[in-house]
């Protein structure tokens, strides 16, 4: 029964420990998001889009139908003869058949422009999935550093409040000073304001967390802080690969093409066009001396714009220039990208040799209150200012390694963002 009972506990553990990990709440977040989902939803309106596009190479029918019926009264013929009063209905039915021939490349054009919107709105929506995916591992490990803060402030104020006992205690054998107790209860009453801001920004992160993930928050102790990331090994493949993976990119070079096949678009509409189109139409008494007449017709048009008042010369102008932007915007957008992978990638390296220097740091100062700590307590020559400043100090280095690594792990993040390799597939 032992055996059965401990199987089921860890279980139970595993389970929690396997599901209360980034991985779970970043697909939260992707199932939650709502800016995400209305990206879904644009991507949908572009694909129609695309089968709009595809209706210029298609014929058209049209179906229509009139039906009129005339009463004429008060008829006289020329000599001033009254005639008596006529009715005449009449119905006339029609359908058509209509196929653009050739259209001087318009509709090839705006088909192949409808397709890069296509590409470009499926980029967008990659592009909000990566800052769904930041502003989740923001929320995520913010919220454990938070939670860290608080549980460090927490031990801090608990151990002034048994130093303020203990140097109460101390004061009446005459051991210390009054005013190393005073110090001691000033010590505690800042450890406590302390204790409350770090409260309040965990509550804050608390609710950043739900805000992004569109879940509770759990209990932090059981938060899994792993992750794992494959990251570029130098700031020269960064480089190469934002160069040719990152989306903003990808989009600049999408809109660049777009202003190509905007102004192929209107290039096209000073070209001469053709059309067919074949109808017939049935009328029913449509006079008096005929019954009803079939009529079957068959026309082939075309037309050649030659002068619409300099409007289509400044369209091209227009869309020139606006393709001209484009082409600019592109290479601002590469410089920019370049610029913030090497600042992705300093971070990066920065945030890592942090860690590392805090993590001595706080391995120092733990020694260093340890020994100093008993030395007060055994009555040595240490002072209670002394005691206050290495409390101080560990509580200090405990919070910048908590936040060194909460760092660190963003810094991961957001240089992958910069390559354009973030995904789901990417975070483990």
């Amino acid at each position: 029964m032992k055996i059965f009972i401990i199987f089921l506990n860890f279980l139970i553990f595993s389970s929690v420990s396997a599901e209360e990990n980034f991985k779970f709440f970043l697909n939260k977040a992707f199932q939650n998001n709502l800016q995400l989902n209305a990206e879904r939803k644009k991507l949908d309106s572009v694909k129609q889009s695309q089968n709009i596009s595809k209706s210029e190479f298609l014929p058209s029918i049209t179906i229509s139908g009139d039906q009129t019926s005339t009463t004429s009264t008060n008829r006289t013929d020329q000599s001033g003869t009254s005639l008596s009063d006529s009715n005449l209905d009449s119905e006339s039915t029609s359908i058509s058949l209509e196929q653009k021939i050739f259209t001087g490349f318009k509709g090839l054009n705006t088909f192949k422009k409808s397709e890069l919107e296509g590409k470009k709105a499926d980029l967008e929506l990659k592009q909000v999935e990566n800052q769904t995916i930041l502003k989740t591992a923001e929320a995520y490990f913010d919220l454990i550093f938070k939670s860290k803060n608080e549980i460090f402030n927490i031990l801090n104020v608990n151990l002034f409040e048994r130093q303020v006992e203990s140097d109460s205690a101390r004061v009446q054998k005459g051991e210390i000073t009054l005013t190393d107790l005073a110090q001691s209860e000033s010590s505690l009453a800042g450890a406590n304001a302390s204790l409350i801001k770090a409260k309040t920004e965990f509550r804050s992160s608390i609710k950043n967390f739900e805000i992004v993930t569109g879940e509770k928050a759990p209990d932090t102790k059981n938060l899994n802080e792993k992750v794992s990331i494959k990251l570029p090994n130098s700031l020269e493949e960064s480089l190469n690969l934002s160069s040719l993976k990152n989306i903003s990119i990808q989009i600049a070079k999408i809109n660049y093409e777009i202003a190509e096949k905007d102004l192929n678009i209107e290039k096209a509409r000073l070209s001469p066009s053709a059309s067919i189109k074949v109808s017939k139409t049935e009328n029913k008494d449509f006079s008096s001396s005929i019954d009803s007449r079939d009529d079957e017709t068959v026309q082939a048009k075309i037309t050649w714009p030659i002068i619409k008042g300099g409007e289509n010369i400044s369209s091209i102008k227009k869309s020139t220039y606006d393709k001209q932007r484009a082409k600019l915007l592109l290479k601002d957008t590469e410089n920019k990208i370049a610029s913030k992978t090497s600042i992705a990638w300093s971070n990066y390296q920065s945030s890592k040799s942090v860690v590392d220097a805090t993590r001595s740091q706080l391995k120092a100062a733990e020694i260093a209150n340890e020994g100093i700590t008993l030395e007060y307590n055994s009555g040595n020559t240490r002072t209670t200012l002394d005691l206050i400043q290495s409390r101080s100090l560990l509580l200090d280095a405990r919070i910048a390694f908590a936040k060194a690594e909460r760092d660190f792990i963003i810094s991961q993040f957001q240089l992958i963002n910069q390559i354009g390799s973030l995904s789901l597939k990417t975070v483990k």
